[in-house]
């Protein structure tokens, strides 16, 4: 085998794609991980649901992974994928290129979030979008959740576990009947009109200004993020299919639909946790090792066969 070629490509260094670099370290294959540094978590300062690691800082999660990953001889790169050709040679932004036998797509994806100012700056703090990763931090505090997506009522529903006192923000959703009196049978307020901004004070998030200059005491905001998946143009070049959100179609070990080529996380699961990507990563890595060992016996056979003929 030329030693040049690396056993697999991983492109994405968050829990997906080192998880799958560990497993494969392990099984002694040549593995390098292309990272560009932007995790999707990175404004949280907290994970949870991870067992054993519920509360611990997202990146240095990913700080123990590199560490456990290039004690098995993973190496790491920095750097963006501009283009990947069949057979597979990754190409960076800084002009250098990999060849791979095997490729990984572990990339992610974005959150969306609506245009109202302010917003972004709290992202992962008080304004937040999972209950099972933040919602025992603001268990029992005044809460609201932002209307804008078709599944915003089913969100606030969920969010209801955490706290009696619950605001639903129509903003931009519009409600039926029956929405509405599903939530104010559970005790949940709803306040009609547009959210125009928030109040926060001493960097802490107060209040939710409606259109009409009402302000509204909360101290954490939910909503349903729009989430789109990265890599995406990379992926449909090299022939993946992909749903109608865009997130590259997979079976149940991570494997596209194009031969040699497998995905992990949220570039394929829009609802995968740290601890559920990980898991996912870590079932890719063991298809990726079976099916290359595939491969080295047929490449075996073929020599043994040469030598005697």
């Amino acid at each position: 085998m030329d030693k040049a070629i690396y056993d697999v490509v991983v492109v994405g260094g968050g829990a997906a794609g080192l998880s799958a670099a560990l497993v494969l370290g392990r099984a002694r294959r040549r593995v390098a991980v292309i990272d560009a540094g932007a995790p999707r978590n990175a404004p949280a300062a907290h994970m949870h649901g991870y067992l054993s690691r519920d509360g611990l800082p997202p990146s240095e999660l990913l700080k123990i992974g590199r560490e456990e990953a290039t004690r098995y001889g993973v190496e790491f790169i920095t750097g963006h994928v501009v283009s990947i050709e069949p057979a597979f040679t990754v190409a960076l932004d800084d002009g250098e290129t990999l060849r791979a036998r095997r490729l990984l797509i572990a990339t992610g994806a974005t959150d969306e979030l609506p245009g109202i100012p302010g917003l972004s700056e709290r992202w992962g703090r008080d304004f937040l979008h999972c209950p099972y990763c933040r919602g025992w931090e603001v268990r029992d505090q005044p809460l609201g959740v932002l209307g804008t997506t078709t599944d915003s009522v089913e969100h606030a529903q969920l969010i209801r576990q955490w706290s009696d006192d619950l605001i639903f923000f129509a903003h931009s959703y519009d409600l039926t009947d029956a929405e509405r009196d599903q939530l104010e049978a559970r005790g949940m307020r709803v306040v009609d009109g547009e959210v125009r901004g928030l109040v926060v004070h001493h960097d802490r998030l107060r209040g939710v200004v409606l259109g009409d200059g009402r302000t509204v005491e909360r101290t954490a905001l939910f909503v349903r993020p729009q989430i789109r998946p990265r890599s995406t143009a990379l992926l449909e070049r090299l022939g993946c299919e992909l749903d109608d959100f865009g997130f590259v179609l997979v079976d149940r070990v991570g494997q596209t639909t194009v031969p040699g080529i497998w995905a992990a996380g949220n570039v394929a699961n829009p609802r995968a946790q740290v601890i559920t990507a990980a898991g996912e990563g870590s079932a890719a890595a063991i298809s990726i090792n079976a099916d290359l060992t595939h491969e080295d016996v047929q490449d075996a056979l073929q020599k043994a066969q040469q030598t005697i003929s």
